[in-house]
């Protein structure tokens, strides 16, 4: 809204109107506006969830500090949908099909996380909606972001060619050719030439290799939003772990989107250029400050919880993300705390089924293991061990986030 005014301002000449042509000026706009609305309106809106005893029915797990949480304001996640969705409507240019996906991805998985939420408070029913439902719910979002980037061929990718010294061996320069290139293309790491088309696999299908490249792009984006969004969701068992964790990765992927929406930044570094993607720059900024106000109160000893309201909206459009900046194979390196969430609980069901109740360990998800100690011995672990305090754990996962997400920028540049 206030993009569009600008831009008319602009055209008339009006002192300042420049400034929001600048990703940095919107970017920053976005974060302070998310951080100061996640902290001011945030605590009206615990107040209001308290009243209407909105709280968490804490499940037994014997482990320390559970019963304090009893009765903690959740749906939380609300304070952190509105607090993105208000600074890009305010800031973001909407007509920008990539802030679009976003907008809808924000609502269409927070309305998700919001029924599940809702159905549990209201049947004191812990489980919540079932499964099957959450997953036709991610699947829907991912079939609509992938059928979108598949029919809107502006949303391509300008690729490079390099230009290499023959005596040196050295890359003098990088050229982009001029029309976008739309084509399941994408980055992987660790590779001289990290640019990777799906439809290379297909290469002994000739004129289909094409569509079959656009297929499995389709179900890599499925498996993505869906493991990403239950990662996050079944991380959020801890006093600010999942918001934490989630700012991490929202820097590292709004770090790349910047570096990848420039044409000369991209080609210094000699990475995919995607234009257009500028947008979500805002988007990710207005994202971090979100999570940022929302850890003033959900900090240990948490005021509120987020709820599956925030955790499954906050791994779904983290996937979305990097669906869109063509960084979705960086997941399982960025993600990796979500991931090791995810098959811990996989592994702990599959081994306790397999053996008839023995476990790998104490407790899944991850976290939880590291709070159950004592003189039992998991087969994951073959000796005594003390427990951690939650705060310590969630420190620690909070550093190796960070570490995974510096790994996964700098993999960018290993080849």
């Amino acid at each position: 809204m206030l993009y569009s005014l600008f831009q008319y301002l602009h055209t008339s000449d009006f002192p300042g109107a420049r400034l929001m042509s600048y990703i940095t000026f919107r970017s920053g706009a976005a974060f302070v506006l998310a951080l100061l609305i996640a902290i001011f309106i945030g605590r009206r809106i615990i107040d209001r969830l308290r009243r209407m005893q909105i709280g968490e029915e804490v499940r037994n797990l014997g482990v320390e500090g559970e019963k304090k949480k009893r009765g903690t304001p959740t749906m939380g996640g609300i304070i952190i949908i509105i607090s993105i969705m208000v600074p890009c409507l305010l800031v973001g240019n909407l007509g920008n099909v990539y802030m679009l996906l976003m907008l809808v991805a924000t609502l269409w998985l927070g309305t998700i996380g919001f029924l599940d939420d809702y159905k549990k408070i209201r049947e004191h029913n812990k489980e919540g909606i079932k499964g099957k439902y959450k997953i036709i719910g991610q699947v829907g979002i991912g079939v609509l972001v992938a059928a979108t980037m598949y029919l809107n061929p502006g949303m391509g990718i300008v690729r490079n060619t390099e230009v290499v010294n023959t005596k040196t061996n050295e890359i003098e320069q990088v050229i982009y050719e001029s029309p976008v290139t739309h084509t399941p293309e994408t980055t992987i790491p660790f590779v001289k030439n990290n640019n990777f088309s799906y439809s290379e696999l297909f290469g002994a299908l000739g004129d289909y290799a094409e569509p079959a490249g656009w297929v499995l792009f389709f179900i890599v984006t499925l498996f993505f939003v869906t493991a990403t969004s239950n990662g996050a969701n079944l991380t959020d068992g801890l006093d600010g772990l999942a918001s934490g964790v989630s700012a991490t990765i929202v820097v590292a992927l709004a770090v790349m989107a910047y570096f990848g929406s420039n044409i000369v930044y991209s080609a210094y570094l000699n990475i995919m250029y995607v234009p257009g993607t500028e947008e979500l720059v805002v988007y990710g900024a207005a994202f971090i400050g979100a999570l940022v106000g929302f850890l003033w109160y959900n900090a240990a000893p948490a005021s509120v919880f987020m709820g599956d309201t925030g955790s499954l909206m906050l791994g779904g459009i983290i996937a979305v993300f990097a669906i869109l900046i063509r960084k979705e194979l960086l997941l399982p390196i960025l993600c990796g705390i979500f991931y090791a969430e995810d098959l811990s609980v996989i592994i702990q069901t599959a081994y306790f089924k397999a053996t008839g109740g023995r476990r790998v360990f104490k407790m899944a998800p991850l976290h939880h293991h590291f709070q159950k100690a004592g003189g039992e011995v998991s087969a994951l672990i073959q000796r005594p061990y003390e427990k951690v305090a939650e705060t310590k754990i969630v420190t620690r996962f909070w550093i190796i986030s960070i570490i995974l997400a510096v790994v996964t920028i700098v993999t960018l540049k290993i080849r």
